[in-house]
């Protein structure tokens, strides 16, 4: 019963929350890009060799476009011990947000950007950094403060044309 006990106890001290990895990488991801408004971006991602989310693509600005996006809905309830949300990726030395919703009805998301190398890195976003935003404008009322998250999102939209590549190794909540 001790040892329950000890064991229980450090278990909660590392409260961390996969949203995706190597081992947890069944989620259903889906691309969103500026088509939907008439744009002519493009991309995709897959799951590579290593179990490692890749998306990539080409933006354009054309037809007054200029993002690519891919998300996934989820089920992640927060406690008061969760405060960030850190990211475990390679990229191409390119600027992308990640996007959260707290209800799936939102038209806004929380937004917070993060800008990439090509080495493998780890970022961390404080969850209260993640400000609302509505097609690229900042809105006018609080940061992130919902203990749910139903929607995860990264974006590229750095108003111009560019092919961009990024590898998802990690995404978790501390």
């Amino acid at each position: 019963m001790k040892w329950f006990l000890i064991l229980s106890f450090l278990m909660c001290l590392n409260d961390e929350i996969i949203i995706f990895d190597k081992d947890n990488n069944t989620q259903k991801w889906y691309i969103t890009n500026d088509t939907v408004m008439g744009g002519v971006s493009n991309s995709s991602v897959k799951i590579n060799d290593k179990g490692n989310l890749v998306f990539s693509g080409r933006v354009s600005t054309e037809n007054n476009g200029g993002f690519a996006m891919t998300k996934m809905s989820t089920v992640i309830n927060l406690n008061n011990q969760h405060s960030k949300i850190i990211l475990r990726v390679k990229g191409d030395d390119k600027q992308y947000q990640l996007r959260l919703k707290s209800d799936e009805s939102q038209r806004y998301s929380y937004v917070q950007a993060f800008r990439t190398n090509k080495q493998e890195q780890e970022i961390v976003l404080p969850l209260k950094g993640f400000y609302p935003a509505f097609r690229g404008r900042k809105l006018s009322f609080g940061n992130f403060s919902a203990n749910q998250i139903k929607e995860v999102a990264v974006l590229i939209g750095n108003k111009k044309d560019e092919k961009f590549s990024l590898e998802i190794i990690k995404i978790a909540i501390q």
